[in-house]
């Protein structure tokens, strides 16, 4: 009899609890907990453990170890993907028959799948704002030297982000890590994508999700433009007159906008040393969050540290304190603006938003209550008027209950 095998890089004993002997489709609903799932071609569930909301995906042995191993290394290198738990193997039926694998991700908080944003009927460009999320999730990947191989909303989780969205890699099954990728291999991922994003709108729009205006076609060639608008803006070489120094500076400006940061440039000069030539050559994203972290412990996403920030700079100024430490301000900030504001919501409604996207919403509302007023409105009447008015009306997005996206008709496409 072949022994149950857990491999795991930290212990969760209350995984051994759980009724590995049975087909992952077979597990008892009270077990599981009710997330919305997205399109997979494997058996996928979650389940409670410890506190925290695991991923299972029932999956050929060699191939969950594979993946577990690339989301390891992937996690290393600072990407956004799916934390790995473990891999379960071993596992036997009460007959005594085999089962396959089964490869543990943590789920991540208030991510939820693309079919589960569009069904919520949000703004018209939301399609649009997702391409545009895997648009830097793939770039960033192919920058640390990731192949994807099956690039596809499918494959990615979507967290709200000051309005826009931050991707994560959910699949890495298919991916390849090198010291570096061929225009080739970058072009292949990108047509991957391509195919794959006009199937699955195709689907969305089959099961009355989507506008039948929309053409899938269309919308699936964004992520061609995105995506190369950006490589290039990272990667291209620049040149300009010696008299221009003050556009290295442009430039390093544009890539902190995009949420990039420059380690290193590559300057160099021509033989008569009239012309510089500019290239970055080290490029790492988390710029604005990197500087919200180091100034107040606080860890969210790109986007949300912007415009955190933003409110911490406009703080500095009201409040006059522009020649004080920088430290100093953020703490008094984040003790007597940030915190104040997140936890005057009430406790049953803390699950519709993380808190830093709620606080963005907030500054969001204040801005348009002042422009109906006609005047600047507190924050704090903000706030009270949101958590009345707004939040209530919100879906959960800790932990979606009820709706699961599997069970939404699609069209039959071949692999």
């Amino acid at each position: 009899m072949v022994a149950l095998e857990l491999t795991a890089a930290r212990p969760y004993p209350a995984l051994l609890d759980l009724p590995w002997q049975l087909p992952l489709e077979e597990w008892p609903e009270e077990i599981l907990a009710a997330l919305p799932r997205g399109i997979s071609r494997h058996i996928v569930r979650f389940v409670r453990v410890d506190g925290r909301v695991i991923a299972v995906k029932e999956i050929k042995d060699d191939i969950a170890r594979r993946e577990y191993a690339m989301l390891r290394m992937l996690r290393r290198l600072g990407q956004p993907s799916v934390e790995p738990v473990g891999v379960v193997s071993g596992r036997v039926d009460d007959d005594g028959e085999p089962l396959d694998a089964c490869l543990l991700t943590r789920h991540l908080q208030f991510s939820l799948p693309y079919r589960a944003m569009l069904s919520q009927t949000l703004r018209p460009d939301t399609v649009q704002r997702l391409i545009d999320a895997l648009a830097v999730l793939l770039v960033r990947l192919h920058l640390a030297g990731f192949w994807w191989g099956d690039v596809s909303l499918s494959n990615t989780l979507f967290k709200r982000n000051a309005g826009e969205f931050a991707a994560y890699l959910v699949d890495a099954e298919t991916g390849e890590l090198r010291n570096s990728l061929s225009d080739g291999q970058r072009e292949h991922d990108l047509d991957i994508a391509r195919v794959n994003i006009a199937g699955e709108l195709m689907d969305l729009q089959a099961g009355g999700l989507v506008s039948p205006e929309l053409d899938p076609v269309d919308v699936s060639e964004l992520i061609m433009t995105r995506y190369r608008t950006l490589w290039a803006e990272l990667t291209e070489a620049e040149s300009f007159e010696t008299g221009e120094r003050w556009r290295v500076d442009e430039r390093i400006r544009r890539l902190n906008e995009l949420g990039f940061d420059v380690g290193e440039l590559d300057i160099t000069t021509d033989i008569g040393g009239t012309q510089i030539h500019i290239q970055p050559k080290v490029v790492d994203a988390g710029h604005h969050c990197r500087r919200l972290l180091r100034l107040t412990g606080l860890d969210v996403e790109e986007n949300q540290a912007r415009r955190l920030l933003n409110d911490l700079d406009s703080y500095r100024a009201a409040t006059d304190r522009q020649n004080e430490d920088e430290d100093l301000v953020a703490h008094d900030w984040l003790t007597q603006i940030y915190e104040p504001i997140t936890r005057a919501v009430p406790r049953d409604l803390r699950a519709k938003l993380e808190p830093a996207e709620l606080f963005h919403e907030v500054l969001e509302h204040r801005w348009y209550m002042s422009e109906k007023a006609g005047k600047d409105v507190p924050i704090e009447t903000a706030i009270a008027d949101y958590v009345k008015n707004v939040l209530p009306e919100k879906p959960d997005e800790k932990a979606i209950v009820g709706a699961d996206t599997e069970a939404i008709p699609v069209r039959a496409r071949p692999d």
